[in-house]
C-alpha cells in the first residue's frame, strides 16, 4: 500500500528531525531523572507489536525501582507516591514517551498506530479474536485513534474497536487528524488517567 510507505518514510524523517532538535531537551529530561531518584533514566517493558510479536519499549522512567513489585503491582492512579517528582511533570506533558522515538527508527514503532498493549493485558497474543488482532496489522504508534478518542476513560474493549476501525479505514488524512488532536488532548490533559486506577497498568498512560 503506497500510503503506508510514505507513512514509514515520513516516520523516520520526522524521527530523526526531532531526535536532533529536542537533544537539548532529551538530555535535562536524563540529568533531571538521575538528580530526582535512584535508577536508570530509562524504563524497558515487553508490548505486542506488529503481527503480535513482542518487542521492548522505552520510556523515560517515572516511578521508583521496583515500583511493580511495591503498591498496587503492575496498577497505578494519579496519586501513586510511587511516581517521582520529575515523573509527574513528564507523565502530565507525554515528555516521558518521547523515548519511542529510536523504537520508530528501529522499525518497532510509528507516530500514529494503535498503542501496544502489554504482553499480557488486557489479554496474551493468542487470546484476542480475529477481528481484534486486525488492529496488529499495522505498526503499533506513539499516538492512535483510540487516544484521542478517549484514552484511559475508554475500555480496552473500545479502545480496540477504535484500533481496528483505524487499520479498516487508514489514510494519511486520518494519520494527520489524529496528530493534531493528539496535540490538542496533551495541552488539555485529557483523559490521562483512568476513572478506575485498578484499570490503569503501571507505566502505562495509554
Amino acid at each position: 500500500m503506497l500510503q503506508l510507505g510514505i507513512k514509514r518514510v515520513m516516520d523516520v524523517l520526522f524521527a530523526l528531525l526531532a531526535l536532533v532538535v529536542l537533544s537539548g531537551v532529551l538530555l535535562s529530561i536524563s540529568l533531571a531523572i538521575k538528580l530526582d531518584s535512584k535508577g536508570p533514566v530509562l524504563f524497558k517493558q515487553e508490548r505486542l507489536g506488529k503481527n503480535g510479536k513482542a518487542f521492548h519499549i522505552y520510556k523515560f522512567r517515572t516511578m521508583i525501582v521496583g515500583a511493580e513489585t511495591k503498591g498496587r503491582g503492575i496498577f497505578q492512579d494519579e496519586n501513586d507516591d510511587r511516581i517521582t517528582k520529575v515523573g509527574k511533570l513528564l507523565r502530565m506533558t507525554s515528555l516521558d514517551e518521547l523515548p519511542q522515538l529510536f523504537n520508530i527508527l528501529k522499525g518497532e514503532m510509528s507516530f500514529i498506530g494503535p498503542r501496544p498493549p502489554l504482553t499480557y493485558y488486557p489479554y496474551p497474543a493468542d487470546e484476542y479474536t480475529d477481528e481484534q488482532k486486525v488492529r496488529f496489522q499495522f505498526l503499533p504508534g506513539m499516538t492512535g485513534y483510540a487516544q484521542v478518542m478517549g484514552r484511559n476513560s475508554l475500555s480496552w474493549e473500545e479502545k480496540i474497536h477504535y484500533d481496528v476501525d483505524y487499520v479498516d479505514n487508514y489514510s494519511l488524512g486520518l494519520d494527520m487528524k489524529i496528530f493534531i488532536l493528539t496535540i490538542y488532548k496533551i495541552m488539555q490533559r485529557e483523559h490521562v488517567h483512568h476513572p478506575e486506577a485498578a484499570e490503569t497498568p503501571l507505566n502505562k498512560k495509554a
